[in-house]
């Protein structure tokens, strides 16, 4: 194996494990980023929703409390305001989902499964954790699911949630007398829970490292092209002329030209030194056929 194939191997070795460790590197740094980013959508999404909640609280339910004497209306109802408003965003992104789920809820279907009735008990475990995170494998992809908690602070949520008899005759003749009551001030009752899918931002994520490692395994092979002439004309060139003028040399050739030694380098001074035990070869060489 030549000097040139040795060094190009060499060359492709430390290359290897560099885009190995590049790759690895990049990958985790790239797919945190997609899951940043889909975290920080996810906060958005529920802080939308806190918005259109609050707004029906302060603008909409005191233009209601009149009829709300006579009839129960769900459009007095935060939540109910909070997941309206999101069905305006799944009728383009409708694998995206917003939902309020509860322990003990006025009505069944927004009752918390097994895993939102965790991270609810969570959260009341734990009244300073304001945030939950966890992602989900589903037949759509991976999800990852932002959770914040629901906890009684208007005192208005009790008109309905805490006895029955407290709560408008008209919201018990739909939902009955068995679910949403008991509840109490500065109690966490459910959870705001925000689904995104991973599988887009993953996708870009992986998209983003085969361009990145393809740009990295372009620049090398222009690089190792460099090297490569550079190392022709620095090195290889000049070796093969000092092994060319010694082969002349032995086999007794006469008026054989130096090697043309430049520079201040190894190489160069590997050529004088070449050229020196040359001169001195050849002045015992004449020293001998004189005797």
């Amino acid at each position: 194996m030549g000097l040139r194939a040795k060094l190009n191997l060499m060359l492709l070795v430390v290359f290897a494990v560099g885009l190995a460790g590049s790759t690895y590197l990049s990958n985790q740094i790239l797919q945190q980023n997609a899951r940043e980013e889909v975290i920080q959508n996810a906060r958005i999404m529920i802080k939308s929703a806190q918005g259109a909640a609050n707004y029906t609280v302060d603008e909409i339910r005191p233009l209601l409390v009149p009829q709300l004497k006579k009839q129960f209306l769900p459009q007095a109802v935060s939540f109910y305001a909070a997941q309206k408003s999101f069905e305006v965003l799944r009728a383009t992104l409708p694998e995206y989902t917003y939902r309020i789920p509860a322990l003990n809820p006025t009505n069944p279907a927004d009752r918390a499964t097994d895993w939102e009735a965790d991270a609810i008990w969570e959260f009341r475990n734990n009244p300073d954790r304001t945030e939950l995170i966890a992602e989900r494998d589903t037949p759509v992809g991976p999800m990852l699911d932002l959770l914040q908690p629901v906890t009684v602070t208007d005192q208005g949520c009790l008109i309905c949630h805490s006895r029955p008899e407290n709560a408008p005759k008209t919201m018990l003749d739909i939902y009955g007398t068995t679910n949403g009551f008991g509840w109490k001030m500065n109690e966490t009752v459910g959870a705001e829970v925000a689904s995104v899918p991973l599988s887009v931002p993953l996708e870009r994520a992986y998209k983003t490292l085969m361009t990145l490692m393809a740009y990295l395994v372009g620049i090398f092979l222009v690089l190792l092209l460099l090297l490569n002439v550079l190392l022709h004309f620095v090195i290889i060139r000049p070796v093969s002329q000092m092994s060319r003028i010694a082969n002349e040399v032995s086999l007794g050739k006469p008026d054989v030209p130096e090697c043309e030694a430049r520079g201040s380098d190894e190489i160069a001074s590997l050529g004088n030194s070449f050229n020196r035990m040359r001169r001195s070869l050849e002045s015992a060489m004449k020293m001998l056929q004189a005797q």
